[in-house]
Parts: structure tokens; C-alpha cells; sequence
């Protein structure tokens, strides 16, 4: 005879699974932040910069920042170096007002 299926404990182990995801996504998001040199910023600024890229619909902006993305996972010195210095995340050949508000402010 087959044994019944205990759904509780089934339960209980796929409710721990996500939280040891979800516990390892933060981990991951908070090393992201201090690879990136992000932790340079306030708290303010940096999730200003992350509120106005997820309300962005500026598909070329978001393709830009999804290869650079890409060159620093890989590993890409460059990437890694231009991180620190501009933290908006948008790619220095952009010629969008982003570009234009950032020589404003040095101004």
C-alpha cells in the first residue's frame, strides 16, 4: 500500500525554500550595490536612481544599461571603472537629456 502524502510538511518545506530564495536574493541585490560602488550614494539618491529606471519607458536607455550590465558580470574593467564615477547608470554615448542634465550640474 502506498504511503499517503504528508501535504503539510510538502507545505512547510516549499514555504522554507522561498524564503531561503528570497533571503538569497537580498543578499545578492546588497553585494550588487557595493560591487557597483553604489553604496557611495545615500540611501535617497539610490533609490531615487532606482525609482527613475524602473518608471523609464526609454527602451534605448534600458538597452544601454542592460549591455553594461552585461560587460560588468563579465567582467569588463571599463564597466567596472565608469561605475563608480557615473551612477546613473546611463551609457556615456547616450545624447539624451539624462547627458545634458549631468553637464548642467557639473556646470
Amino acid at each position: 500500500m502506498r504511503k499517503p502524502r504528508d501535504f503539510d510538511a510538502e507545505l512547510k518545506a516549499l514555504d522554507d525554500k522561498a524564503k531561503l530564495l528570497k533571503e538569497r536574493r537580498l543578499h545578492q541585490l546588497g553585494e550588487l550595490v557595493v560591487a557597483t560602488g553604489a553604496d557611495a550614494l545615500t540611501v535617497e539618491q539610490l533609490a531615487g536612481a532606482l525609482l527613475d529606471a524602473v518608471e523609464t519607458n526609454d527602451t534605448v536607455a534600458k538597452e544601454g544599461w542592460r549591455k553594461r550590465g552585461a560587460a560588468f558580470f563579465q567582467g569588463s574593467r571599463k564597466a567596472r571603472g565608469r561605475a563608480g564615477s557615473d551612477t546613473r547608470g546611463a551609457s556615456e554615448s547616450d545624447g539624451d537629456a539624462q547627458s545634458a542634465q549631468r553637464q548642467d550640474r557639473a556646470q
